[in-house]
């Protein structure tokens, strides 16, 4: 009966939240939007709460920016921002751009999912996004610790070279990155590669291009099945 009633309520919630915020032509549209931004999209915890922390020379990671914040990285030489939510019509998205194009920052979108294993396409995309993004530049999803911690975990693997062992570190408690909820799928591709590398070594990205699966690695995560049990169809070893 609870749960009955918290699915009515969660449902309503949804409802509202795609009602409005799509909007920022007029003045009163953008009052409605800024308060979809703060409530529904949390901006309001934003304005303290970064998680911005330098991964390597030039490279940043961070939760989704507000206007203040991108004044303060276009002042520190900040270039480039990838956004790791995708384009979208939410508030969100709306005044992102707005701000981006009047700081003179290039906005480049390449969505994954926190609670998903993304398709290799999406993630094919993120790292050729990050191959091209002018330094400086920051990336960011929308609390920048599950999408921006897998990517920073990716960017050291292949830009930086790190181990598998020193990039996961990237996801973790420090990031507000909980690996025991739907999130720590994140964490299952880590380990899923980390098995698979250790039989026969291959670098993060040939892995991602030639073998990984992400149905494969979904139905492991969602399953429970151990990271070096999981085989993918399109593995080179056994």
């Amino acid at each position: 009966m609870f749960a009955e009633f918290w699915s009515k309520i969660e449902h309503a919630e949804r409802k509202l939240r795609r009602s409005f915020g799509k909007d920022i032509s007029t003045p009163r549209a953008r009052r409605w939007s800024a308060f979809h931004y703060h409530i529904f999209d949390h901006a309001f915890l934003r304005t303290f709460w970064t998680n911005f922390f330098q991964i390597a020379p030039g490279v940043y990671r961070s939760n989704q920016p507000t206007h203040a914040r991108f004044e303060k990285y276009a002042r520190m030489g900040i270039k480039t921002v990838v956004n790791l939510r995708g384009e979208d019509k939410y508030a969100h998205y709306l005044f992102e751009k707005e701000t981006c194009d009047a700081l003179g920052l290039k906005l480049m979108n390449a969505k994954l999912w926190a609670r998903n294993a993304a398709s290799r396409h999406r993630i094919v995309h993120v790292i050729d996004t990050l191959r091209d993004a002018e330094k400086p530049f920051v990336f960011h999803c929308k609390s920048g610790a599950d999408r921006a911690g897998f990517v920073a975990a990716m960017y050291l693997m292949i830009f930086e070279n790190q181990p598998v062992e020193v990039a996961r570190k990237q996801l973790s408690l420090k990031y507000i990155h909980l690996d025991f909820t739907a999130t720590g799928v994140q964490d299952y591709i880590l380990d899923v590669y980390a098995a698979r590398n250790a039989k026969q070594p291959i670098g993060f990205e040939d892995w991602i291009r030639s073998e990984y699966d992400a149905t494969s690695i979904q139905a492991g995560w969602d399953g429970k099945i151990p990271a070096d049990q999981l085989r993918l169809p399109g593995a080179l070893v056994s």
